[in-house]
């Protein structure tokens, strides 16, 4: 069951290396690699984080910033997260969802490229200094789902 502090872990400054489809939609497009940094702060005393990833100025889909807004809802025990990104400036749908043995899974309805998307979001691996998040879409009512996004998290070393 999902508590105010499920994303506790994080709050606090992090690396991300970034694997996306160049096409979300197409099982056979090509993965780019990209790095970001990523800032997490908790507010409402962990009901709530926002955060904001950095993508640095380098190649074809770098150079932007994105933003998300988690909020638990204690009637649900359910968690809204709710993802924007300077390139659009728009609050995209939000996905909710819950923890369950230390794997988060979130869910919503959003359209990519015209086309209606279920859309899913898995926290895993979730530890001290690492953390796993990645998007998939279906487009057949969840019957198959297409991994087009993952975020591999780990805490900056000191210097």
């Amino acid at each position: 069951m999902s508590t105010p502090h499920d994303f506790d872990f994080l709050v606090g400054e992090w690396n991300i290396a970034n694997r996306r489809r160049t096409d979300f939609l197409d099982p056979d497009s090509a993965w780019e690699e990209f790095p970001a940094t990523h800032r997490c702060w908790s507010l409402f005393d962990g009901a709530a984080n926002i955060d904001e990833m950095d993508v640095p100025a380098q190649g074809r889909a770098q150079g932007w910033k994105g933003l998300t807004l988690r909020l638990f809802d204690r009637d649900t025990d359910q968690w809204a997260l709710n993802w924007s990104s300077s390139r659009s400036g728009r609050l995209f749908p939000p996905v909710i969802g819950q923890f369950a043995d230390g794997r988060g899974e979130f869910y919503g309805d959003d359209t990519h490229d015209g086309k209606d998307v279920r859309v899913r979001y898995v926290w895993s691996g979730i530890s001290e200094s690492t953390a796993r998040w990645e998007q998939a879409f279906s487009v057949d009512g969840e019957k198959t789902w297409l991994t087009n996004w993952i975020m591999e998290f780990t805490v900056p070393k000191a210097s």
